[in-house]
């Protein structure tokens, strides 16, 4: 897929799931944290985390949530950096956030059509 079309995927995909995440705004993981806080502090906001896992494209930890609302559940990530600052947050898994970023990394590749 080249770039342009990966953006608008991403972008769109995002906006989609902003209504359904919209439920989920007030919860203490998405109000309270914030870029450059401590694992120690996002733990004392959002307890122990699902999982705690390596990121696999820029070094760092990541940790796994999931929200609920009534009898909705949401996976949310929590990303901090080799400094173990929080750099990223997101409605989606680690696993999902490490291959979207892996997929960013990709090369664009020619969309083909003809060779002309």
């Amino acid at each position: 897929m080249n770039r342009p079309l990966f953006t608008l995927v991403v972008a769109l995909t995002a906006l989609a799931g902003c209504s359904t995440n919209s439920i989920y705004q007030d919860q203490p993981l998405v109000a309270k944290v914030d870029t450059g806080m401590t694992q120690e502090q996002v733990r004392q906001i959002g307890g122990q985390p699902l999982a705690v896992s390596d990121r696999t494209v820029e070094p760092g930890t990541c940790f796994d949530y999931k929200l609920t609302h009534a009898d909705h559940q949401q996976p949310y990530n929590v990303s901090f950096d080799g400094r173990g600052m929080v750099d990223h947050k997101s409605f989606m898994t680690c696993a999902e956030w490490s291959h979207t970023q892996l997929k960013a990394r990709e090369p664009s590749r020619p969309s083909g059509g003809g060779g002309y």
